[in-house]
């Protein structure tokens, strides 16, 4: 199953790894990686992850305080999970 990573999550993503290199080399490349890997762990077992909303799932990247929302496999957001709950529905 294709995954599509919307423009305002794809931006996300790649701030969250600069700030992570900028903590530490290669910490953002790690993000990354694991990233990667809850994209995957989405497409084997799309309707494993808990609902957030109507029909968004939320599933948590491990190892950092990060999770990927989707719709119909369409990623909507990657939210650091400090920030205010729901902010990325805004933005979409």
């Amino acid at each position: 199953m294709d995954i599509e990573i919307s423009e305002f999550a794809q931006k996300e993503l790649d701030d969250a790894v600069v700030f992570y290199e900028v903590e530490q080399n290669r910490l953002g490349l790690r993000f990354r990686d694991e990233v990667r890997k809850a994209i995957d762990r989405i497409k084997m077992f799309p309707k494993t992850w808990p609902i957030e909303r109507c029909e968004v799932r939320k599933c948590f990247v491990h190892k950092f305080p990060y999770s990927i929302q989707k719709d119909k496999i369409v990623i909507l957001a990657i939210a650091h999970q400090h920030r205010k709950p729901g902010y990325w529905i805004e933005e979409q």
